[in-house]
C-alpha cells in the first residue's frame, strides 16, 4: 500500500518560513536559508531544471521526487504560491488542495489541481487513489499537522537547514495530545542541510 509521507524543508528548531509569509516573501522574513539546499551546487535537478543542487542534495531531491505518485497542500501555501502560477515544482502530479473555497479561476498549466473540501481525510483517499502505488506527498504545515492528529501520515521525510529561526510558521503545532513515535530509517549530510527519514510507529 502506498504510503502517506510529509516531505518538507525546515529549520533545527522547527519551522519552515519565517514571519510575515506572503505572495512577495513566500518563505518570510530570513526564511530562504531554509530552502537554500535546491541550490547548493552545479547539477541540475533531472526533475525540474530550475534546481541546481549538490550531487548528494540531487539524488535526494530526484529520487523522493520519482517516489511521489500525488501532493496534498493548504490553500493558505496555494495562494502564497499563486498555485505555482498553474506548474508546481513537480508539474505533472496531481496535488490536491485542501480548502473551505474552491477558487474560481486558478492558475492554468501543467499541474492537474484537485479542490477537496471535505476535509483531510476525504484529501489522503482521493491522493492515494491517484498515486496508484507510489508515495503521496504532503508539503504544507497545516495539512501534515492534520495527518498526523489523525493518524493519516506514515512517515517523515525531512530537510533540516542549520538555522534556528526562533519564530516563524512552526511545523508540529496541533497534533493531537499522544506522543508520536518515530524509526529513523535515513540520515544523509548534504550541502548545507541533513536530510532525514522516519516512519511514523503505529
Amino acid at each position: 500500500m502506498n504510503k502517506v509521507m510529509l516531505n518538507i524543508s525546515m529549520s533545527l528548531d522547527g519551522y519552515i518560513a519565517g514571519n510575515n509569509d506572503h505572495p512577495q516573501q513566500p518563505l518570510g522574513d530570513q526564511g530562504d536559508v531554509i530552502q537554500r539546499w535546491l541550490f547548493s551546487g552545479e547539477e541540475t535537478s533531472e526533475i525540474n531544471s530550475f534546481f541546481k543542487l549538490s550531487s548528494v542534495d540531487k539524488e535526494v531531491f530526484d529520487s523522493s521526487a520519482r517516489e511521489t505518485g500525488a501532493m496534498i497542500v493548504g490553500k493558505r501555501t496555494f495562494d502564497i504560491v499563486h498555485g505555482w502560477g498553474g506548474s508546481h515544482p513537480l508539474a505533472n502530479i496531481p496535488v490536491f488542495v485542501l480548502t473551505h473555497h474552491i477558487p474560481t479561476d486558478p492558475p492554468e498549466g501543467a499541474t492537474p489541481f484537485i479542490f477537496i473540501t471535505d476535509g483531510v481525510k476525504e484529501a489522503v483517499k482521493q491522493a492515494k487513489e491517484a498515486a496508484g502505488k507510489k508515495e503521496v506527498s504532503v508539503g504544507t504545515a497545516s495539512v501534515a499537522q492534520q495527518c498526523i492528529a489523525f493518524g493519516l501520515l506514515d512517515g517523515l521525510d525531512l530537510h533540516i537547514a542549520p538555522v534556528l529561526l526562533g519564530k516563524g510558521v512552526r511545523l508540529f503545532d496541533h497534533i493531537g495530545e499522544e506522543n508520536i513515535m518515530l524509526k529513523s530509517t535515513k540520515v544523509i549530510e548534504g550541502t548545507g542541510v541533513i536530510h532525514v527519514k522516519y516512519d511514523i510507529v503505529k
